[in-house]
């Protein structure tokens, strides 16, 4: 492991053990447990040590945490499967460059050392090429690979933690002068919401509806579509509709209106719309889609309002509708993010920090849903 504190001079030693929060199991936020004497992590080949400064929350660690992604009761509790414990968790972490491991060199004129960078959190391996006597259906090598995608904070640790380790591929530097607070609201929400319009086929002159708007995801996405040059309609309780309008959205629609389809239907300016970005599924589901308009594209990376959910299929196949769903995110999704912070097209949406002491208090404000934005807390 190279130091980059031999190189400069300024940067403290990295110490042995740090402080975490270690999730030991399945269940409630007991299961949460704040140690000071956990081993810092050694950067293996092609990795950097990250010395992390702040740290947002995200449904995935609640749904992680609960075991909420198990689809039968022998499936793992993580989006991929079973989750290995104890596990740190924390997928938008902000943090400085601090060491690297073996073929990765920190000191050059583009080198990454004690540089400050946000680490895209899906870590993908390449599909690998079969050789030319393989009888493998047809997945293209060099692809992503989804059947062994991991997410920081699930199938490796994350970012609640003094210090974590990431692929240098993962690792973006940023140039912003933006706290590492708000900073730690883009990583997770960001390239959720930007991998969720690019699903939905949201583009310029699109008509969008966005639920769950006053959320991470939410956020991230009002701003991302109109930066697309989309008519954005967004849908969350009435009292976010000052905050989402300041963030862009041309018309707010209360989600618990009597009748939702006609809301959105009068707030569009063609009655219809050509997209649905939807974190929330649930009832809303069934109301939402008759308002696409034919050809229109529906896509989900949530499902915070009930995972089952009712399907005429006659509105699917004879509107021609494409439904489609976002998780995996494919390369360059999250350096498009990152472009449009420093772009100042994504402003961050900071309702509140915690230390990481507190983490169980976040979690428990987050499940609540009563802020905009996000939620971080901040690494001693």
């Amino acid at each position: 492991m190279t130091d980059t504190s031999a190189t400069t001079g300024e940067r403290p030693a990295i110490p042995e053990t740090m402080t975490a929060v270690v999730l030991t199991g399945h269940g409630g936020p007991d299961k949460l447990s704040y140690r000071t004497d956990v081993p810092v992590p050694t950067p293996g080949a092609g990795e950097v040590l990250v010395r992390v400064r702040a740290c947002g929350l995200n449904n995935t660690d609640i749904n992680t945490r609960v075991g909420w992604y198990a689809l039968d009761e022998d499936d793992g509790g993580g989006w991929g499967g079973a989750i290995r414990f104890p596990r740190i968790q924390g997928a938008d972490a902000c943090g400085v460059v601090a060491a690297a491991g073996p073929g990765v060199d920190l000191d050059g004129p583009d080198g990454l050392g004690g540089r400050r960078v946000l680490i895209d959190p899906w870590f993908l391996d390449p599909i690998p090429d079969p050789g030319p006597d393989s009888t493998l259906p047809g997945r293209r090598p060099g692809e992503p690979d989804r059947d062994t995608a991991r997410f920081f904070g699930s199938e490796v640790d994350g970012g609640f933690a003094q210090y974590t380790v990431a692929p240098v591929a993962n690792v973006h530097p940023i140039d912003t002068g933006l706290s590492d607070a708000e900073l730690a609201t883009f990583a997770c929400a960001a390239v959720t919401a930007e991998h969720l319009l690019s699903r939905a086929a949201v583009g310029d002159g699109t008509v969008v509806a966005i639920t769950g708007a006053s959320g991470g995801v939410g956020t991230a996405a009002v701003q991302l579509a109109k930066a697309r040059g989309a008519t954005v309609i967004a849908i969350a309780a009435a009292a976010k509709t000052e905050a989402l309008a300041q963030l862009g959205a041309d018309a707010v629609v209360d989600r618990d209106a009597p009748d939702l389809a006609d809301a959105v239907a009068d707030a569009s300016p063609t009655g219809r719309l050509d997209a649905i970005a939807d974190v929330v599924g649930g009832a809303m589901f069934a109301e939402l889609l008759p308002v696409l308009r034919r050809g229109g594209h529906y896509a989900a990376s949530g499902a915070i309002a009930g995972a089952l959910v009712e399907l005429d299929l006659r509105i699917l196949y004879l509107n021609d509708l494409t439904l489609a769903g976002a998780t995996v995110c494919p390369p360059g999704t999250f350096a498009r993010v990152v472009a449009a912070i420093e772009a100042g097209d994504l402003r961050p949406v900071l309702a509140a920090t915690y230390p990481l002491v507190e983490l169980s208090a976040a979690q428990e404000a987050f499940q609540a849903k009563r802020h905009v934005g996000n939620l971080v807390v901040e690494i001693p």
